[in-house]
Parts: C-alpha cells; structure tokens; sequence
C-alpha cells in the first residue's frame, strides 16, 4: 500500500512540476535558515560544556552595596573566599583560583619575544577541575611550586618552534627586573568555546613568591578579603544542588566580610553569589569579566526566530496545498467514486506532505553544509564550522521536522479528501467559510512575525547607530595607542620616556603624546575607596582611578567643568585630583564648584581636587558612566596615546617604531587605533544585527510564498466573477483593488496586533543598554508600511496573471 501511495505522490508531483518546485523551494528556505541559527545557538551554548565537571562548577561573583545602594557587581572577589569556603562547607569538593597574568616573555635562544595576556596565575587543582591534560609534564607537579609555567601547543610552538620546551626557561621581564618561568608541561589548544581564553597557566605559589619577594608579609594571596581580583571557581559535590549552596553564602559574608571595620565603619555591604559554569558566557555580563560574553537574550531571541521561520515554511505548504483544492477536488470525487475511502485519501495526501517535506529536508542539509563556511565568516566564526550542531539540535531539528511535515499535511489531507463527489463532479464546488477562516488567520500569523522582525530589524540598527555615533564626551579619532614599555626599572625609563615623548613630537605627522593608565574602551580595573576629609560622618565611596600625565586631558579635548586641569607649573599636582561629574555626585557634592579644593583620602594619601571634568564614556554605551577620580602621574607607562595625521598612516607607524626601538629595545612595539578598538565593543550587538536583519529579510520572503498561495487559491475560486466582470467592462485597477482588499484587511489586522508584541519584545531587548533610544511610532508605521507593500506587489504578481487570461475561456471552464 504504502508503494502504491509513492507513486501516485511521485506522479502527482512530477505533473505539476511549478507547483513542487515552490513549495520544496519555500521549505528549503525555511530549513536552511532554521539549520543555521540552531548553528549559531547551539555553538553560544555549548560554551565550557565540554568540561566533564562542568555541572558541578560553579564562579563565585562579588556584589558591593554602599549606603545601601549597589555600587559594582564583580565576576572576580577576594582570594580568600574560596579557601576558607572549602574549610567551612563539607558540599565544597574544590576549588581554583585565577589571576590575570600579563607577562613580557622572551625566550633568548630564539629571540622570540612577545607581550602575553591570554594566561594566568592558577593553583594546581584546576589542571583537574577543568580537564586540562598534558601532552608532556606530569599533571601532579606541573603547577605545584613557584616559578612553574605550562604552555599551550601554540605557544610553545612561538617561542621554541620544533624544540620540545619541557624543562626549558622563559624569561619574564618587568619593572622589577627579570624573573624565570620554568616550563614543565605542554597542553592542548583550550576550546574555544570557553569563557575563558588560556595561552599559558603559571603557578600559583608564583604569584605569593613574587608578593612576598616585594615585601608582603601578610600573605595577601592567600588571605586577604579585601583585594577583589580573583576568578574564583568553586567545584561542588555530585548531587549538590547549587541554589542551595548559595543560599547559605549570606550568613558566610556576614562572618567574614561584612564583619570586618572597613565594612561597618564605611556602611558598605558585600553578597556572594554564585553562576554555574555554562551560564558564564551567556548570562554574566559583571565587572571584570575575563573575556567578552554573550548575550542569552538575543540568543533566545534568535532561537524563536529559527522556529518561526520554520513555522511560516510550514504555513505556506498548507496554503499552497489549497490553492490547487479546485484541480485536486475532482480528482478525489473520482477516486471516491472508484470506491476509495477518506482513510486512503487522508494517507495518500499525508505520503505526499512527508515526500515534500523529506526532499527539502535532503536539499536543507545539504544547502547547510554547503554554506556553514560562509556564515561562520559572516558571524565572525571561522572556527565554528568544525563545532557544528550538537546532538540535541539535530534530535530539536528531527523533532520539529516530524511534527511540522505532520501538521503541515493533515489540514490538507482532510480538506481535500472531505470533498462530496457529486457536488464536485457537478462543478458545483465551493470551499467552506471555516477552511478560509483558517488560512486567513495563518496569513495573518505569518505577517505578525513579519511586522516584528522588519520592526525589531529597525530598532535594532538604530540602536547599535545611536552607541556609534553618540557623542562620547571625548576625542577617540585619529588616535594610535601603544601599549606601554614595561621592561625598565622605574629609574630607567623616567630617564627614557621623556626623550621618547620629545622626539615623537618632532615628528610633523604627530600632534600630541599623552601617557595614562587606561585609554577609552578599556574597562578600568584599578578601585579605590575615596573619602572627603570636610565630611568626616560620611563613608568611603568607590571610585574608578585613572593615571594621567598633563597632556592626556587636552589630547582627548575632555572638557573641564571647573578648576583647571593638572599643570607643570604647580609642583604640588602629583598631590592632586581631578573627578568627573559622577564623581561629584557620588562624593555629596551639591555642584562641581563645591569640590574644587575640597580634600579627599584615598589609602594612606590626602589629595587635593583642582578640577572637574565633564562625564564621558570611558566604555562603550551599553555601560553606565563610572564615578572617575584622575591622579596626577606623569611617568604612567600603562599606554601611550598619539594624536597623529592620517595623511600617511603606516609612514607614521615605520617612524614610531624606529624610535620605539631606539629608546625601549627591550619591548616589542604593540599599538592599536583606539576609534576601532572602541568600535569592537559592538560587536556582538552588530553580529545580532545582521544576523537578525538577514533572517528577518528571509522570513518576510517565505511569507510571502504563503501569501501568494493563499492569492492563488482566491483567483481560483473567483474565476468566473473575473471574467464576468471584464466582460462587462472592468478595469484592470478596479479589478486588483478588488482582489487585493481583503488581504490588505488581513495584513491590516496583523499590523494592530504586532505593534504591541514587537515594542514589548524589543523594550525588553533594549533593558540591556544603561543609554538607548526610545522606541519611535514611526517604527511601526514604517514595518508596516513595508509588509503591505510587499504583500501587495505579491498579491497583485497573482491578480495580473489572472487578469491576462481570456474571459471567454475562463467562463467555459466554469
């Protein structure tokens, strides 16, 4: 049986060749897009799951609230926490502790040498919390003593090319003067779909060696719970029910943070909470996050987007199917009076819908496969192609494709074959009001997604327009940035950079040369509580602290408020400060002029507010604006910012590095443009954008395959009213205006209804920007104004085609 019912849907489909091609086209379409956004989900999920512990991980993450206010939420804590949590809770399996380690390393038998950041400072246990085996080195002792450093495959490959570096040395340079890294193992490349990105792993007795060769004492590495630069990663017993675990972390920061005097004395309160290990990348967007994360949001986002277009693949079969219900009605009165019966009918048209569904099955994949290199390169991926969809993608894709090829069929299956063989032999036939009832409310459906996605398209490029062209309250362009000489003592290099800084501004091509501890774009890491001396009730504030020399606030045209800016001709500014406006407000001042003079403590320094400048965006404006204290450092030598001409940039570059060279041999030149820098942190708000706008565009376009079925089915049905009319004398206009309005009601009735889903839907998107655009009506105007116009120009295809057949023939084949 099930034979017979593939050949009658083979020729069935072969007969109407126009007909198969479009709906295997439109399903096609539909699958493709929904292979490829599973891709792209599927990939910003998977991240660090493929730790076989990663279930039982979890990262500890620090929240600060001062005069009841939060004033931070920090991915990294204190170093202490996550020892004395494993001496005080029996669930704590272990634990790992990470500190960013940016390294000058040279190796002197190959001259190879390069500024490292993608390393840290880790105690042992994370080689088994995160599953990192060696190639070569012994697991048990590669990190457990000072000076141990192990390297990635790449890494090694850098530095000592085909040598095996087990037991080899590399040599790290600093302000302190130099120190060596004993290599004692070699792992593979880490994943890159991981939170983390890990070059090199030092350690981390390195690091409380190095402290306590500075003169540290107290062991601060070990137990401080006031230095809050620690990813710390708690592994929990099987079984431990995380939520639980955190539920216990307040009375833990009671006995031990906010008991401590700083804590009561400042009004300051701390909470510990923890995030599991494969929600990092996706659902942690803190300070000091190790590397740029996700957004779970637009993901979901675009996982509704994947079964959505699938969906209105799905729609437009069915409306194509019962727009040939006229030619396939005749066909079932005859084979029902052949004496078969509705079940036969119902299975040889459901045979047919999982055949159609089952070729453009076969082509999607194929299509996907064909394309996966071209969208990684599109989303910025390359590395994605061998990553692939995961096993529950596919079983979500087998899933859907089984309910959708089943639905998809049954509506048609029970139209067609409930027809009445003497009323369709007698041409009387008509379809029933419910039938149309139903397909209009499907055209209507399909153009709700639509108006939302052409709407969510727009807003979503107005908003990543509006960050990049907001007036930042500084100057990023035409700015090159080094990154700063570290491989001097200090002595050294005060004596070095002031001819550095000279002989660049010698140059026409260079305008100015500021030095400073951070530039825009970089999250600022360095804190510190910051007190006014005239206030002595009022606790310590957290201030976000930049090191300037006297060029920088000229050089980026930052704009003082009040007070002047730090200057040569008073000896007392490296006693001095400068704050932004959030800092004034922070502080309790009622006005900027009201902090000129006034003092503040910092540590164990008094220092003196000489100026105001005005608030800018040191990061990107999905950010809020940080209060800012500047501190008067002229020898900073974090980064070098150069105002310079475009006119010949990489004769600018030659020419810096020809000095760079002269007076800093020791350090490899590193530079970036701060405009494209700055740029980058919309990235990922970017990539969503294209990713959703091409979708989008994709979506729309399988609409309006349903549209033209369900146009096709109208013209059909009102073949006879045409061609009478045209006899009479009817219009071509008159005629298409007539046709097309009762579509132009349905996509009418889908605009009213998506307006209110798409603002919800895309406010709830924009929650995630501290600056962001207020949604316009126009938005929604203009989204369905352009589905309207696509309907009609789809709807009109249909009623022009109609219009130049012969009324004569169509009143005779009536």
């Amino acid at each position: 049986m099930i034979s017979n019912y593939l050949k009658i849907a083979a020729r069935n489909l072969s007969k109407r060749k126009g007909y198969t091609a479009l709906n295997v086209f439109g399903l096609t379409i539909g699958m493709v897009c929904c292979l490829l956004i599973f891709h792209y989900v599927s990939y910003e999920r998977s991240y660090d799951d493929f730790h076989p512990k990663a279930k039982n991980i979890v990262r500890l993450r620090l929240d600060n609230y001062q005069k009841g206010t939060l004033a931070w939420k920090s991915a990294t804590v204190y170093p202490a926490i996550a020892p004395t949590l494993k001496k005080d809770y029996p669930e704590v399996e272990n634990f790992c502790r990470l500190y960013d380690a940016n390294l000058l390393l040279t190796n002197p038998t190959t001259n190879a040498k390069f500024r490292e950041t993608q390393g840290y400072y880790a105690d042992a246990a994370i080689l088994d919390m995160f599953n990192i085996p060696l190639i070569k080195g012994n697991s048990a002792t590669a990190l457990d003593a000072p000076d141990k450093m192990i390297v990635s495959e790449a890494m090694a490959k850098k530095y000592f090319g085909q040598q095996d570096p087990v037991g080899k040395q590399l040599v790290f340079t600093s302000t302190r003067g130099t120190r060596l890294f004993n290599i004692t193992g070699i792992f593979k490349n880490y994943p890159v779909n991981s939170h983390l990105d890990i070059e090199y792993l030092l350690s981390y007795k390195t690091l409380v060696q190095s402290l306590r060769d500075r003169g540290d004492t107290a062991n601060v590495a070990e137990t401080s719970f006031g230095w809050y630069d620690f990813y710390s990663y708690i592994q929990l017993k099987p079984g431990t029910d995380w939520k639980q675990f955190e539920a216990k972390l307040p009375a833990f920061t009671d006995k031990y943070i906010n008991s401590q005097q700083y804590y009561q004395v400042s009004n300051n309160r701390a909470e510990l909470h923890v995030i599991p290990l494969t929600d990092i990348h996706l659902y942690s967007n803190v300070n000091q996050e190790a590397e740029v994360n996700g957004n779970g949001q637009a993901v979901g986002f675009l996982l509704l987007v994947a079964v959505f277009i699938i969906c209105i693949a799905w729609v437009n079969y069915i409306n194509l199917s019962t727009a040939r219900s006229v030619e396939r009605a005749r066909e079932v009165g005859v084979r029902k009076v052949m004496g078969a019966v509705r079940t036969h009918l119902i299975r040889q048209f459901l045979v047919e819908s999982f055949v159609i569904n089952l070729i453009a099955m076969v082509f999607a994949i194929a299509v996907f496969y064909a394309m996966l290199p071209a969208f990684d390169r599109f989303t910025g991926r390359e590395q994605l192609t061998n990553i692939a969809l995961t096993p529950s993608y596919w079983w979500m894709f087998a899933g859907l494709f089984a309910l959708g090829t089943l639905l998809s069929g049954i509506y048609p299956a029970f139209v067609l074959s409930g027809f009445q063989p003497v009323t369709v032999l007698k041409g009387a036939f008509k379809s029933t009001s419910g039938g149309q009832s139903l397909r209009k409310g499907l055209i209507v459906a399909q153009f709700i997604i639509s108006v939302v996605l052409i709407a969510g398209t727009i807003i979503v490029y107005q908003q990543v327009t509006y960050m990049r062209n907001q007036d930042l309250g500084a100057n990023i362009n035409e700015t090159l940035v080094l990154r700063g000489a570290t491989s001097m003592t200090d002595s050294v290099y005060n004596n070095a950079f002031q001819p550095f800084k000279e002989e660049l501004l010698n140059r026409s091509d260079i305008r100015s040369v500021s030095a400073s501890s951070s530039v825009m774009g970089n999250e600022v890491y360095w804190t510190s509580g910051v007190k006014r001396l005239d206030k002595p009730d009022q606790t310590y504030v957290t201030l976000y602290h930049v090191g300037i020399d006297y060029d920088f606030v000229p050089s980026y045209d930052l704009k003082l408020v009040e007070g002047r800016n730090f200057s040569r001709e008073f000896s007392t500014d490296e006693r001095s400060a400068l704050l932004n406006e959030r800092a004034v407000q922070t502080m309790g001042f009622a006005q900027p002029s009201e902090a000129i003079g006034a003092k503040v403590t910092r540590g164990r320094d008094t220092l003196q507010v000489v100026g105001v400048v005005s608030n800018f965006h040191q990061e990107g404006l999905q950010k809020q604006i940080e209060p800012m204290i500047f501190l008067c450092l002229p020898q900073m030598r974090s980064f070098y910012s150069l105002k310079i001409e475009t006119g010949d940039v990489q004769e600018t570059i030659a020419g810096v590095q020809s000095i760079w060279n002269k007076h800093f041999p020791s350090d490899p030149l590193n530079y970036f443009f701060l405009d494209e820098s700055f740029d980058g942190q919309y990235k990922a708000n970017q990539l969503f954008g294209k990713v959703f706008g091409t979708f989008a565009i994709l979506a729309i376009l399988i609409a309006c395959f349903g549209l033209m079925g369900l146009s096709a089915y109208n013209v059909l049905q009102r073949t006879r009213e045409i061609g009478i009319r045209k006899v009479l004398g009817a219009t071509g206009q008159s005629l298409l205006v007539l046709l097309s309005r009762d579509f132009v009601k349905l996509i009418i009735i889908a605009l009213v209804l998506s307006v209110p889903l798409a603002w919800y839907i895309m406010n709830q998107w924009l929650q995630d920007f501290a600056y962001r655009i207020n949604i316009q009506w126009w938005v929604f105007v203009l989204a369905g104004v352009l589905a309207l116009l696509i309907a009609f120009i789809t709807i009109s295809l249909q009623v022009m085609k109609a219009l130049r057949e012969n009324p004569v023939k169509s009143l005779r084949t009536e």
